[in-house]
């Protein structure tokens, strides 16, 4: 698998609606191929929030990051961002 994990920052009154953009974004929109799941993880009662995408492999993951819809996506869900994400993105391996 390949991915990303992304830390940016968050206002909690904008925790759901971020939410509820992803879970729009990979269900209603459908979700790009190759991807496999995504998380959101917030620091304990702080605005930091680390997001995981997860794709089978690298290449769905490059063909998804050269979409021209996905920045159309980053745009709509950015805006909910307090500071642009700081990403790394590689190869997931289970532990």
């Amino acid at each position: 698998m390949y991915g990303t994990v992304a830390r940016t920052r968050v206002k909690p009154e904008n925790r759901e609606a971020l939410k509820k953009v992803f879970e729009r974004q990979t269900t209603d929109q459908g979700a790009p191929k190759g991807y496999v799941s995504g998380h959101m993880l917030f620091e304990n009662d702080s605005d930091v929030a680390w997001i995981f995408a997860i794709f089978e492999d690298r290449a769905s993951y490059d063909a998804n990051a050269d979409d021209p819809k996905q920045h159309e996506m980053y745009i709509e869900y950015r805006a909910l961002m307090e500071d642009e994400p700081d990403r790394h993105d590689g190869t997931i391996e289970g532990v």
